[in-house]
């Protein structure tokens, strides 16, 4: 069994919160002389609302997990979670409260851009100076010199102060010095959504090489597809504190996410209300359900079988009769229109006097990343509606993250309103 590297023992990190009682405002000679006489009095009123306002607020509080050698954890949460806190105590740039970090190995941090560097010195001065401080020899840091150069893409700024650099170089030069000097512990924050959309890919491949290199990664990211990718465990921090830690990252992921999503919209709807009362057919359940029959309750990964289903009570057997669902996404863009009468008419679902259910899968690796909401459509075809979208439908919603195709292209989503995986041939 592997060693633990990192150890985190009961770790906890307090702040001190000062909220103002009074508002300053400027005082006169004759203001400051007559208030001389009542100081004592007032100082003490004053010490004692001092007391009173100041809070204490634990960014951490009693957080224990191990890494070990060769792992990548993830470490996700929601904004104010404590991730950076964690990461700051780790990389010993702030010392805990409480509690204890024990590190075996030099690590090397990307927390902010430009972590470490200094402004006035060059990019070369400046990737000699970093190596410098995590303990490499001059030597150590020659030999990867060129890749940390062709990987930053900063050849032509080379012997320019960094303090002249743009975001995206700097970024790009801090990563690949932080990366390619071979600490055992690399610790990465969200700094990495600063750069372009290429840098991103090519950061998180470096640091795919990384981890299969034997190092260890702490990895902070809201790219839950990354974090799925990447990862070999994952921990998820709520209010300072651990509540979910397990190497099933997707597992922890999908639980990250149904407590971020909105916990209003449903992803089934019941005519508990006896509505749309139609002599020919009234709906009664409308749902987008998985292959095992059950409504969706998580997110659901692109290549997940998902079907809408739609039960009714059929009272009279109307060839017009048509059922059905509008899809749109999460800006209300009207993506797709479906009904049951789409297909050649002797393919369409045989409808009898009663309960009926029909369903239409959803095809598989067509959405795009996002939550996406169904409104159930239903009538007497050129005649009368009865669930009309946009004015009475009810409507069911469901969230789609991660599974877009086994490319390792496309860790995120992608750019566009749906993602189809098609597939290419070379045809000469």
């Amino acid at each position: 069994m592997s060693e633990p590297i990192i150890t985190v023992e009961r770790l906890g990190k307090r702040y001190r919160l000062l909220h103002a009682t009074d508002r300053a405002r400027y005082a006169t000679l004759r203001d400051v002389l007559a208030s001389t006489l009542r100081a004592p009095l007032r100082l003490a009123r004053a010490r004692a609302r001092r007391r009173a306002a100041i809070e204490e607020f634990w960014a951490l509080k009693d957080v224990s997990f191990n890494v070990n050698k060769g792992e990548v954890l993830g470490i996700i949460g929601a904004n104010g979670a404590g991730k950076t806190t964690l990461l700051k105590v780790v990389s010993r740039i702030t010392d805990p409260t409480e509690g204890r970090i024990t590190l075996e190995g030099r690590v090397a941090s990307l927390l902010e851009v430009g972590t470490g560097f200094h402004q006035e010195l060059t990019g070369r001065e400046n990737i000699f100076l970093n190596g410098a401080i995590l303990g490499m020899t001059r030597a150590e840091i020659a030999r990867k010199f060129d890749e940390i150069v062709a990987f930053a893409e900063v050849e032509q700024f080379l012997d320019t102060p960094v303090k002249r650099y743009s975001s995206g170089m700097y970024v790009r030069l801090a990563f690949a010095v932080a990366a390619h000097l071979e600490p055992e512990i690399l610790i990465v924050d969200e700094v990495l959504a600063v750069g372009d959309a290429q840098f991103q890919k090519k950061s998180l491949g470096r640091m795919s090489q990384v981890a299969a290199g034997g190092r260890t990664v702490l990895f902070v990211s809201h790219n839950m597809n990354a974090v799925e990718t990447l990862c070999t465990a994952a921990v998820r921090l709520e209010r300072g504190r651990v509540v979910d830690h397990s190497t099933d990252v997707r597992a922890v992921v999908a639980r990250h996410l149904q407590i971020a999503s909105d916990s209003g919209a449903t992803s089934v709807w019941r005519n508990e209300d006896n509505r749309f009362d139609n002599p020919a057919i009234q709906p009664t359940y409308f749902a987008v359900e998985t292959v095992d029959g059950q409504p969706v309750r998580e997110p659901a990964r692109a290549d997940t079988p998902l079907f809408v289903v739609i039960r009714a009570n059929v009272r009279q057997v109307d060839p017009s009769i048509k059922a059905g669902f509008v899809l749109y996404n999460e800006e209300s863009q009207h993506l797709l229109t479906s009904f049951s009468t789409d297909s050649p008419e002797g393919t369409w679902p045989k409808l009898e006097r009663g309960d009926v259910e029909v369903r239409c899968a959803l095809p598989r690796r067509f959405l795009n990343e996002g939550t996406y909401r169904v409104e159930l459509s239903c009538g007497l075809h050129h005649r009368e509606w009865i669930a009309r979208p946009g004015y009475n439908s009810p409507s069911v919603y469901f969230t789609i993250h991660g599974g877009f195709s086994d490319s390792p292209y496309w860790l995120s989503s992608r750019p566009g309103l749906i993602a189809p995986e098609w597939r290419w041939e070379r045809t000469r």
